[in-house]
């Protein structure tokens, strides 16, 4: 479930990527705007002047050194400053830096003044992009599109919300249209070659992508998603070498550095992932992806203090990611703070109601912090919500209760499935234990870990628990 988590959300990025690059786009048009023969003395001056300002705000950008980059429009002539022209680059790089609400201003300014200016539209465009606002955003670009039907930024950008909306077909046909007109369009030929990967279609896939690597062998874009088809594909040693070059390319792209994590953790390079992890963290604490992979590793290895401090970054970051959550309450019940593991447990249980363990477990923890009819109005309330007469009921009833353990064994005995056998016998276990049934509660702890069922939450806690026992 956590894979598919992840994977999920690994779509997004590619659209604030390519809206990164606006800002130098719209830059370069500036440029050679400004560089427009026919001006008198004085304007040529300020041209000039306006010219490096320019360039030096470009080779920021590129840096993302946004603050530096705002900073230098201060220094523009006051009357080129106020140019529409200027203005909305200025709005760029203020999206670029995150300021996505100042960016909007100054280009729906320039947009009431001047309904049809498509780059005041791009910059608005680009703003609804940061504020994860795909219908707005879907409407700008629409507008542009109006205007302008061989736009080739708003093609390739509608391709890139149908790609994050998982709309494969709707994607393909912006692509293509883009790549019509110029069948050379960098961000055209990386969408439609994404396009090909997540349709299955992985020759064609990395046609696409070698070709936007050819033609653009400085861009690290087509290298980091290149890597992504030969990692899905299980070329893990071809994937790594394409993120190696794209982190030379771009060594602050948190993206880069979270996929490159990704992939040496799969090759079982684990402290070089954790050391690719930490750079990640260090680029955007308040991306949340890099934690997961690093907590992790973390707790895998045996630095639970560690772990503990990630899954605690995690609850509050992504709440809904209430794997988070279950790993903060395994390491709190490790460390015997039972009243944290249960308010743990019971978080991840808000956020999945229907995963039932996340309440027994929440009880367990209730009981041990207190006393074992603590949980009862609690647990009375998840038992309505479970269906009669299965596994989750009986345990669920038996913690209720406080009796009716032989028929809770007797139905364990009776179970066929493995994984839901081992389960309630951990539960089984756990409920002896707390009721003080020593030997019938080893006895219990014992089958669970005879039966192996590695990789579940109750298997991770029995082998700490037998572990204590010892």
């Amino acid at each position: 479930m956590q894979i598919a988590f992840i994977a999920v959300i690994m779509v997004s990025y590619c659209m604030q990527r390519v809206y990164r690059g606006y800002g130098c786009l719209l830059l370069l048009a500036l440029t050679l705007i400004l560089g427009a023969p026919g001006m008198a003395a004085g304007q040529a001056t300020a041209k000039n002047d306006t010219q490096a300002i320019l360039t030096e705000v470009s080779q920021l950008m590129a840096r993302r050194e946004y603050s530096t980059a705002l900073e230098l429009f201060d220094k523009i002539d006051k009357p080129v400053l106020q140019t529409a022209e200027i203005q909305l680059l200025r709005a760029s790089v203020l999206n670029s830096a995150g300021r996505s609400a100042e960016a909007r201003a100054i280009a729906s300014g320039i947009s009431s003044r001047a309904p049809n200016n498509i780059d005041a539209l791009l910059v608005l465009a680009a703003s609804a992009a940061f504020e994860g606002k795909d219908r707005e955003q879907r409407t700008f670009l629409e507008r542009v599109i109006k205007l302008d039907p061989k736009n080739l930024k708003a093609l390739s950008d509608l391709g890139y919300i149908a790609l994050r909306n998982q709309s494969l077909r709707i994607a393909a046909g912006h692509f293509d249209n883009a790549l019509a007109i110029d069948g050379n369009y960098r961000e055209a030929l990386v969408g439609r070659a994404i396009v090909y990967n997540y349709a299955h279609e992985p020759k064609k896939s990395e046609q696409l992508f070698n070709k936007a690597i050819q033609l653009n062998p400085q861009w690290a874009m087509p290298y980091n998603e290149r890597a992504r088809l030969y990692k899905g594909a299980g070329y893990l040693q071809d994937a790594l070498h394409d993120l190696d070059q794209a982190k030379k390319l771009d060594p602050d792209s948190y993206w880069i550095s979270v996929d490159r994590a990704g992939t040496l953790i799969e090759l079982n390079r684990k402290p070089e992932a954790l050391e690719e992890l930490n750079h990640a963290v260090a680029l955007s604490p308040q991306s949340f992806l890099a934690y997961i992979y690093r907590a992790g590793i973390k707790d895998e290895t045996g630095d639970y203090k560690g772990a503990e401090q990630d899954y605690l970054v995690l609850t509050k970051l992504k709440p809904d990611y209430y794997f988070a959550a279950e790993g903060l309450g395994i390491i709190k019940m490790r460390n015997h703070q039972y009243t944290e593991a249960r308010d743990a447990f019971l978080a991840a249980y808000r956020y999945a109601p229907k995963e039932y363990r996340y309440a027994l477990l929440a009880a367990i923890n209730w009981m041990k912090a207190g006393k074992p009819s603590d949980p009862k109005q609690f647990l009375a309330q998840v038992l309505r919500t479970v269906p009669r007469d299965s596994a989750d009921w009986y345990i669920l009833r038996l913690y209720h209760d406080l009796s009716g353990d032989s028929d809770t064994v007797d139905k364990a005995a009776r179970e066929q499935n493995f994984d839901a056998k081992s389960t309630m016998l951990f539960y089984i276990a756990n409920y002896y234990d707390i009721r003080g049934n020593k030997t019938l509660a080893n006895k219990f702890f014992i089958q669970v870990q005879d039966m192996n069922r590695i990789g579940t939450v109750e298997w991770k806690i029995n082998e700490f628990m037998i572990e204590e026992r010892k």
